[in-house]
């Protein structure tokens, strides 16, 4: 299940219909991504998409999760709009089998969403707004998963 969606959303339901979902899984791994910013430096977050592209692109990222773990659910939510300080801003959870799976799908599902995920993210503080682009330890972070693939 892949939602893009402006409204928050409960982290306890979200687990839930995993559960529901995941048949015999053995183990749940999930990750909640909040805005930063409890020091006053970011005092909100403008996440943009294209709706259609962007969900699209995630199930993309589920797809290859599921080509590489033997993924029983998956459950992907991302917001857009401006959200402040504190508030969610994404719920990624993955139901396997055996834990080390949960932990490296959901790792991998994290690192697309920070690197290839089309949203765009406006960050304002008390200096004012800039656009954001992926973070350099991000990309590294990221970079792992196609260790072996063959640069062009």
């Amino acid at each position: 299940m892949i939602s893009v969606q402006q409204h928050d959303f409960d982290v306890g339901d979200q687990y839930r219909r995993l559960c529901q979902q995941a048949g015999d899984a053995g183990a749940v791994v999930f990750f909640v991504g909040r805005v930063r910013g409890g020091d006053g430096a970011v005092q909100a977050l403008e996440l943009e998409h294209y709706p259609g592209m962007c969900e699209r692109q995630l199930q993309g990222f589920v797809d290859e999760a599921r080509r590489r773990w033997d993924c029983r659910a998956v459950r992907l939510v991302h917001r857009v709009g401006r959200l402040a300080a504190g508030e969610q801003i994404v719920f990624v959870a993955v139901a396997t089998r055996h834990r080390a799976e949960a932990f490296e799908a959901a790792h991998f599902l994290i690192d697309q969403l920070k690197t290839r995920a089309p949203f765009w993210k406006k960050e304002h503080g008390p200096d004012g707004a800039r656009w954001l682009d992926a973070a350099a330890d991000d990309v590294r972070a990221a970079g792992r998963w196609y260790a072996d693939a063959v640069a062009l």
